[in-house]
C-alpha cells in the first residue's frame, strides 16, 4: 500500500498557552494533508474532480502524544482506508521518523470525505478516474477504521 507523504510545517501560532500544538491546529494540519493529497496529487494523476468539490462528514482523531515547536516540519501519512460509491475515509498519522527508523507518531485520525456537486448542491458518486487513483493508496484491510500500527496493537490483535 502506499502512503502520501506530506511535509506540514509548524508555526509558532500553533502553540497553546501549555506550549503544545493545540488541538484544533491537528486539525489544519490534517487539511493540508488531505488537500495535497486529494487536489493537489489527484489532479497530478488526472483525478483532479475532487478539486470542484467535496465536504468533510466526520472526523475521528486520537491524540497520542503532545508536540511542541521546532524548526522542523512534521510528516503526515495520508492513506485511504474505505471507498464507497459516495464517500471515502482518509487515515492520517502526524509522526517523525528518526535516523534509526522508530517512529514518534503524534496523532493517528481519520476523515470521511463526501465529494459534492457545488452547482447542484449535492453529493456525487465517486468517479471510475477517482476510484483508481485511490485505490493506489488503499489499505489492504478497509475496514473504515482508523489503523493502529504499533507493534502493542499487533500483539493485542494477535491474541
Amino acid at each position: 500500500m502506499a502512503r502520501h507523504i506530506y511535509a506540514c510545517p509548524l508555526r509558532w501560532s500553533d502553540m497553546d498557552a501549555f506550549g503544545h500544538v493545540n488541538n484544533v491546529v491537528f486539525l489544519r494540519y490534517l487539511e493540508e494533508a488531505r488537500i495535497d493529497f486529494m487536489f493537489t496529487q489527484a489532479a497530478e494523476a488526472g483525478a483532479g474532480e475532487f478539486a470542484g468539490g467535496s465536504v468533510v462528514a466526520r472526523h475521528e482523531i486520537d491524540y497520542k502524544r503532545p508536540l511542541v515547536h521546532r524548526p522542523e516540519p512534521v510528516t503526515i501519512e495520508t492513506w485511504v482506508t474505505k471507498i464507497g460509491v459516495a464517500s471515502l475515509t482518509v487515515a492520517y498519522e502526524i509522526k517523525d521518523t528518526a535516523e534509526d527508523g522508530t517512529e514518534t507518531v503524534y496523532v493517528r485520525a481519520s476523515t470521511v470525505v463526501v465529494p459534492y456537486d457545488l452547482a447542484e448542491g449535492r453529493p456525487r458518486r465517486i468517479s471510475a478516474v477517482e476510484r483508481d487513483f485511490l485505490s493506489r493508496y488503499a489499505d489492504d484491510d478497509q475496514d473504515g477504521a482508523v489503523a493502529d500500527r504499533s507493534a502493542g496493537a499487533r500483539a493485542v490483535a494477535a491474541v
